[in-house]
């Protein structure tokens, strides 16, 4: 099957796959099922895995594999907690759970609330324990993450008062259509490629969010589930000159189509009117309010 482009993540020296495997998709699914995907994963020659510790059963799915194949992968998490002596715990746990003695990459997980920012990054505060484990080499790098539509100013402002290696936030077609966080996420952008900070997306084929009828994924936002639109929005996202990387689907069987549509990039994206003629047939919509 074709190689998925890769690239450097940042200036951490890594060159990871434009795809980088979204391991929220293992939060609850058998070590079987796991099994299956991590190797299409390796099909496809991803070598990039993003986890945290509150993705369900995911560091524990993947421990079998990285005690095995460690070296093939730059691995990720996240700590959700805010305070020094839960982070460094959350920290350890997720070591002992993934069976490895570090990761490349820690990540404060969805730092998007004034109140979390002052504990985060207080005296006594999960920046410091981040740091401390860099130090401790337990990790390498130290990346911040966040959902929202405020989550650019966020990040904006946690680079005012971090270096960090990476960041994460919502970025696909409809949030582009929103002047101010398309102003705030072009803003925040310029100052990472300044720094050299790797840029991660997230939500790339999202439809919208649920509405009351029955839910056909584990992901917490509808879909687009015809290959042809999951196409159109992952080449979308790849066709940025700025080069981001994409996390991975939240569902195992949507997983396929969107490692198809990557391995598939030719190198150019969808025109403006294939985008906007999603947006009118309502294929694609706004997930925050």
């Amino acid at each position: 099957m074709p190689a998925i482009e890769k690239r450097q993540f940042g200036r951490t020296g890594h060159m990871s796959t434009f795809t980088l495997f979204g391991a929220a998709a293992f939060s609850r699914v058998t070590q079987a099922e796991a099994d299956r995907t991590m190797e299409l994963l390796m099909e496809y020659g991803v070598n990039h895995i993003d986890t945290a510790a509150s993705y369900g059963e995911s560091e524990d799915r993947l421990g079998p594999w990285m005690e095995k194949y460690r070296d093939q992968f730059f691995l990720a998490t996240k700590t959700g907690e805010r305070t020094y002596e839960k982070a460094r715990a959350e920290i350890h746990r997720s070591l002992e759970r993934m069976r490895v003695d570090n990761v490349d990459l820690i990540q404060l997980h969805n730092l998007g609330h004034p109140d979390d920012w002052d504990i985060a990054f207080g005296e006594n505060g999960a920046l410091e324990a981040a740091i401390e484990a860099r130090e401790k080499g337990l990790v390498r790098f130290i990346g911040v993450t966040g959902h929202g539509l405020n989550i650019p100013s966020f990040h904006y402002r946690s680079l005012q008062q971090f270096d960090f290696d990476s960041i994460l936030l919502p970025w696909n077609y409809v949030m582009k259509q929103n002047s101010k966080y398309a102003e705030e996420f072009d803003r925040l952008v310029v100052l990472a490629r300044k720094r050299g900070i790797a840029i991660q997306t997230i939500k790339s084929i999202t439809a919208g969010p649920w509405g009351s009828g029955e839910r056909t994924s584990a992901t917490w936002y509808q879909p687009l589930e015809a290959q042809a639109d999951i196409d159109r929005a992952v080449h979308w996202i790849m066709n940025h000159e700025e080069q981001y990387f994409l996390n991975t689907v939240g569902d195992i069987h949507m997983l396929p189509k969107v490692l198809d549509a990557a391995s598939r990039f030719s190198g150019k994206g969808p025109s403006e009117e294939e985008m906007k003629k999603m947006l009118k047939e309502e294929k694609m919509s706004s997930l925050f309010a």
